[in-house]
């Protein structure tokens, strides 16, 4: 870490992004390397923050966070809730593990966390400076996690649900530019855990002026060819109607 960058300890942030892989919900993690107080090598994962500088805002912090692991500048983030319960760093590993990484040390910490989606197929950074790796890891498989990031990332699971049905365009950023109703529907089964009534949900789609079905269909499927559709983000801005 540079000498010269003053960090402040007491205040963090954590992002929890979410993409799609093989219909399933996963999370962005990175693995952590360090000793415990009995030097034995650890490898553990956690979500991707950092203590904030003292020269930069919280929103700041997040995107400085999620593009040096992506490289994605503009990725959207949401701040979503903050968390400080006095217990939240009191293990002994996690604390070496801050203190060597940021050269300061460490006491309470509250930590705002921030949610988005991504699409699972973005290059991850290999050249990292506190970290192991960078991975996207199941919901269902996630370990236990340091700090409190696991009831943090089932908080941010709760969140988005309510996220998609305030702004559904941001189901579209897990999709390719073409994509079939049935692939729309199980990305709302995914992320809202929780199956959809099929016919409703196809009527739904034909009413929302924003889906826009075009003349193209599967190929070499073994199914009947499903249709393909596209999002307009131009029609969407100007209606912001609701799936």
């Amino acid at each position: 870490m540079n000498d010269s960058i003053k960090v402040y300890p007491h205040v963090s942030v954590d992002c929890v992004v979410f993409g799609l892989e093989n219909d399933h919900l996963s999370v962005l993690l990175v693995e952590r390397s360090g000793h415990d107080v009995h030097n034995q090598m650890q490898h553990n994962f956690k979500l991707p923050g950092s203590l904030i500088y003292a020269d930069e805002g919280l929103d700041d912090a997040a995107h400085r966070v999620l593009k040096e692991l992506t490289g994605i500048t503009k990725l959207p983030l949401r701040q979503f809730k903050s968390f400080g319960n006095p217990s939240r760093v009191n293990n002994r590993k996690d604390i070496l593990w801050l203190e060597n990484a940021f050269q300061l040390k460490i006491g309470r910490i509250v930590t705002v966390a921030y949610i988005s989606l991504c699409k699972i197929d973005r290059q991850l950074n290999k050249d990292l400076e506190k970290y192991t790796s960078v991975q996207w890891i199941p919901v269902e498989q996630i370990p236990s996690l340091p700090f409190d990031h696991n009831q943090i990332v089932d908080e941010a699971r709760g969140e988005i649900s309510q996220w998609i049905n305030r702004d559904p365009s941001i189901v579209f950023e897990l999709l390719p530019p073409k994509f079939t109703a049935s692939q729309l529907r199980t990305l709302y089964e995914v992320i809202l855990n929780a199956p959809l009534d099929v016919r409703n949900f196809y009527k739904r789609i034909a009413v929302t002026d924003y889906i826009i079905p075009l003349e193209e269909k599967e190929k070499k499927v073994s199914h009947r060819a499903a249709r393909f559709y596209k999002f307009s983000r131009t029609i969407y801005n100007k209606g912001k109607q609701k799936i």
